[in-house]
């Protein structure tokens, strides 16, 4: 995990993402990893991001989906998990589930404002 968030960070930081975007999208990028560690049997996840006109989105592929569709839970206030995708929609403009364009896999994207500024 702490590889993908330094590869990410690094990304965002060459492009200029302002430090809010960045931290809003590390925690988005850590929670879309890991549920394709939980919830899934898959060896291999490829993470992308793109920056758009006013955005940027992030995508999680995983190479094989998982019985059921990621969807937001809400946990008993005890519980030490199953918040994640709740976090995700916190700071996501929009955030959603599609069948991998090839193969068994699943992505899970998010869309966050950006802005652009001096990253830290």
């Amino acid at each position: 995990m702490r590889t993908i968030r330094a590869a990410v960070r690094e990304r965002l930081c060459a492009w200029g993402v302002s430090a809010q975007v960045c931290d809003d999208a590390l925690l988005v990028v850590s929670e879309l990893v890991t549920n394709v560690i939980t919830h899934t049997v898959s060896d291999h996840l490829e993470c992308r991001l793109s920056l758009g006109a006013g955005h940027l989105r992030l995508e999680v592929e995983d190479e094989i989906r998982a019985r059921t569709l990621p969807a937001p839970r809400t946990p008993d206030p005890d519980e030490h998990c199953g918040r994640g995708l709740l976090l995700v929609g916190a700071v996501s403009s929009a955030w959603g589930v599609r069948d991998a364009p090839h193969g068994p896999g699943r992505i899970v994207w998010a869309e966050l404002p950006s802005r652009t500024e001096e990253c830290h």
